[in-house]
């Protein structure tokens, strides 16, 4: 007989076998019943997909302090997983919702990914959104989670393919497999094998950080006495066939190397799909553009425009009329708002390189000014000249939130012989600068006009959709990195940015605030801190009011921080977007301010 893992006491173990004897007169049949018991539940169940996310200890207490444990609980499930669909925003200015569904059908069609989204009962999956007023948009249909067979077994068990947790955040949206984000791979695999795709999870280190323990081209063995075993369990997302050998996949630089057919969740892959005619954006980023309610004619400022989506939804609700001022601080994310801007064809969006904490000018000497670029790099106006860089925030995780738009500020501060305020990792990055040139935010060509600000009261309508925490992006596979003070730091970062979107808003003018997290710092916080500083702001109704309410009351937090959020009444004023609803979007908040009388 062959050995026994020991599941079950040893008197009890030796007693079902005996008893087993008495019911099987065949020893083969006693031998596969052996068999079967050495195979431990966990690993039959191992191939699956039911993450778990991992929170800062203190940041989830002090999410389910904010939203029940119950509630705080549905919200983790649904973050790790996708959206049940894709939302397309139609431009209107080039085509309509009725030619774009019947390209949508034919494209998905004829391929055989689109095939498999087709509904139970045979209908198409895409359909326009029924919300009134939002039948421009286009949603198409996906499904899951599907139960994938992976051939599991302790004696045969898969080829893995190991990938990074933003590759397989990528994958569970639709994507492909690509080789820079695999991390490890099973050995012997050829081009054409079957794989399966699982996630390497940050896992907590001794000092309480937080990594991926292996390096990249590690070989897996699949068996229990691999060191990454246990940590893969429950993280397969699918099974696909390599495109590349064990050996490609770590010397090409790029190209799928896996060919992901059989998806736990399968939704359309719409990249470079009707480029100009339809954007693929968040259902709650396209209501937010209609809580603005832009008029023709109107002068309005999206103050971190990047990448565009909610400018260029502006400007489709405007008709294209009117002037729309786009700025973001970082010169390629600039340029990518000009490219959208010109590639759907839109003529009234104008953008300029400003930094949101410095966007009411100052006055300045005459004759120092730049000139304000559109999207077909043609002078359309002037403003002055750049302000010095930003104040710096000195929690890291707002640093690494913008990090993105941050390099020149931080590089014309930066002491490469190291300083009393010099870390050792800005010394290596310095170091890495001069050996490999600029970093990528000034790699691309292209015009970008630089700006001062703007002077009090330039703008009918205002939008700041801030940078953020960004924790109700889907599907997210770990949070761990967010702590209590880094969320309030966030929200002392936006509070800033505000103090500057209240002034550029003329009087009887609307300024509306969103972000894409669930975190209440960043959101009721925030707007009950606008509203006790600045009087003349008020709530206004929005349209269409699909989100859920605010956050009411308060949290006091151990170390005796006291955070107000909305008071009574003021709940049913704002939208914010619950993960785990039936509307299954990101999580969101969006707040509407009128601006009366400033004196």
């Amino acid at each position: 007989m062959s050995k026994v893992r020991v599941l079950l006491k040893p008197s009890l173990l030796t007693t079902c076998l005996t008893r087993a004897k008495t019911f099987f007169s065949s020893v083969s049949q006693l031998r596969s019943i052996s068999h079967q018991m050495e195979i431990d539940p966990s690993d039959s169940e191992r191939y699956c997909y039911d993450p778990i996310l991992r929170w800062n200890p203190q940041v989830e207490d002090y999410f389910t302090k904010a939203y029940g444990p119950d509630h705080f609980a549905r919200i983790s499930k649904a973050l790790t997983r996708p959206s049940s669909y894709s939302c397309i925003r139609v431009n209107t200015v080039k085509t309509t919702s009725d030619a774009v569904i019947e390209k949508l059908t034919k494209i998905l069609n004829e391929s055989e990914e689109g095939l498999k989204l087709v509904q139970p009962d045979g209908s198409s999956p895409i359909a326009k959104c029924q919300i009134p007023g939002l039948d421009y948009v286009v949603l198409v249909n996906g499904s899951g989670p599907h139960r994938i067979e992976y051939d599991s077994g302790l004696e045969n068990p898969p080829k893995e393919v190991l990938v990074s947790r933003k590759c397989a955040e990528a994958v569970l949206r639709g994507a492909q497999v690509y080789v820079p984000g695999v991390l490890a791979c099973t050995a012997h695999v050829e081009k054409g094998d079957a794989v399966a795709v699982c996630v390497a999870m940050e896992q907590p280190g001794d000092e309480g950080d937080w990594s991926v323990n292996m390096t990249r081209g590690t070989t897996l063995q699949g068996l229990s006495t691999d060191p990454y075993y246990r940590e893969r369990s429950g993280l397969y997302i699918g099974m696909g066939t390599a495109m590349l050998s064990r050996a490609g996949m770590f010397r090409v630089p790029h190209g799928i190397a896996v060919d992901l057919s059989n998806r736990v969740f399968r939704l359309p892959s719409l990249h470079n799909v009707l480029e100009g005619e339809i954007f693929l954006q968040n259902l709650p980023s396209i209501i937010v553009a209609h809580a603005l309610d832009p008029q023709k004619g109107e002068r309005i400022l999206d103050m971190c425009a990047a990448p565009g989506g909610k400018t260029t939804a502006v400007a489709i609700l405007m008709n294209d009329e009117g002037e729309i001022v786009a700025a973001d601080r970082s010169h390629n994310k600039v340029l990518n708002v000009q490219k959208l801007s010109a590639e759907m064809g839109l003529s009234c969006i104008t953008t300029c390189k400003l930094d949101a904490l410095k966007s009411v000018c100052l006055p300045n000497p005459p004759n120092d000014s730049t000139t304000i670029v559109n999207s077909d790099n043609s002078s359309s106006m002037t403003s002055h000249s750049e302000l010095s860089s930003s104040e710096e925030m000195t929690s890291l995780a707002s640093r690494k939130s913008m990090a993105d738009k941050s390099w020149e500020e931080n590089a014309s501060t930066e002491q490469p012989n190291g300083g009393d305020n010099v870390s050792q990792a800005d010394i290596r990055k310095n170091k890495g600068r001069l050996k490999n040139g600029r970093g990528r935010t000034q790699c691309q060509g292209g015009r970008v006009g630089k700006s001062q600000g703007f002077p009090p009261n330039s703008f009918d309508r205002v939008l700041l959709d801030a940078p953020c925490s960004a924790l109700g992006l889907r599907p997210r596979l770990f949070a761990g990195l967010e702590t209590v003070i880094s969320l309030r730091d966030h929200g002392r970062y936006q509070r800033k940015m505000l103090d500057q979107a209240v002034q550029l808003v003329r009087v009887g003018g609307i300024l509306v605030y969103s972000t894409c997290t669930i975190n209440p710092s960043e959101n009721e916080a925030v707007v009950r801190y606008a509203l006790d500083k600045y009087r003349f702001l008020s709530l206004a109704p929005q349209h269409p009011r699909i989100g859920g309410p605010g956050l009411v009351g308060r949290c006091e937090f151990p170390d005796g921080y006291i955070e107000e959020w909305l008071k009574p009444g003021e709940e049913e004023m704002v939208q914010k977007f619950d993960p785990s609803s039936e509307l299954d979007t990101i999580g969101f908040f969006i707040a509407k301010f009128c601006v009366g009388p400033k004196d």
